[in-house]
């Protein structure tokens, strides 16, 4: 049995890659939406059925824990997909960290797609976790685009800009889109040093470990299964231009754990 990350592009990079570094074990299943991404833009009931679809045939196709480490999936889709697949398999979503940023720091901005500031979910994430805070909403425009297609020019180009609106007193960044790890030792370099980072995909893998702890997922060979607009495939090439394509197509069906860069963790000044 495997667990199987869904995400209309590179966005399941990151906390597919902690997971292998924490089990490397495990036979993961990416499910990548080429012909249908960017999934943001699009009906909301039009993403539902493509994100619980892709569930049931992760499913059908062994997964025996399903996670959307994407904040559109999980915004739109995390419910349904839950009633789709029925409590016997587990579906963990993802949620910017708002919440321990605003714990940690009193300055902070979040970057995220145009389509994720302008929404109301991240503004109920603000006011709930993060009312007492100074919270900046940086739309990072084109950027989650741009490492999809492993365009490093314009993803260096949208850093700057996001950079740029950036508060200059900001304490901490939040990462609002799983894609933007992939990026985060770049983004990073274009802010001052005091400034702490904070992205999702280290609690999203730690919440699916104990999921599979809890089903009892019996460990595999650390095989990696890609399936594109569902059907079978190999990673994109635009996924080596990035860290963990990398380390994930490296370790792919072998029980071995190569490090993985990651942006430095620095407290709050």
């Amino acid at each position: 049995m495997t667990v199987a990350l869904i995400d209309s592009g590179l966005g399941s990079l990151p906390t597919a890659a902690r997971l292998r570094r924490a089990r490397p074990e495990l036979d993961l299943q990416l499910h990548l939406d080429p012909e249908g991404a960017p999934w943001g833009p699009k009906p909301i009931e039009w993403t539902v059925r493509r994100v619980v679809d892709t569930a049931r045939r992760a499913v059908d196709g062994g997964a025996a824990v399903v996670v959307l480490p994407c904040n559109t999936a999980s915004v739109v889709a995390l419910a349904e997909t839950r009633a789709a697949l029925g409590s016997s398999v587990p579906v963990v979503g993802t949620v910017p960290a708002i919440k321990p940023a605003a714990r940690d720091c009193r300055t902070i901005a979040v970057w995220a797609t145009a389509a994720t500031t302008a929404s109301s979910y991240q503004a109920a994430l603000i006011q709930q976790f993060a009312a007492d805070a100074d919270v900046t909403a940086v739309a990072c425009h084109g950027l989650a685009d741009a490492i999809d297609r492993g365009d490093t020019d314009a993803v260096s180009a949208a850093i700057a800009s996001s950079a740029e609106r950036t508060p200059a007193d900001t304490e901490a960044i939040v990462l609002g889109c799983t894609h933007y790890p992939l990026v985060a030792d770049e983004i990073m370099a274009s802010l001052a040093p005091t400034v702490r980072m904070y992205d999702s995909a280290d609690a999203v893998a730690a919440q699916t470990l104990r999921q599979v702890d809890a089903v009892g997922v019996p460990p595999g060979a650390g095989a990696l299964s890609v399936f594109l607009s569902g059907r079978p495939g190999s990673l994109p090439p635009q996924a080596r231009s990035f860290d963990a394509g990398r380390f994930l197509a490296a370790s792919s069906g072998a029980i071995s754990v190569s490090a993985e860069r990651t942006a430095p963790r620095r407290p709050c000044a």
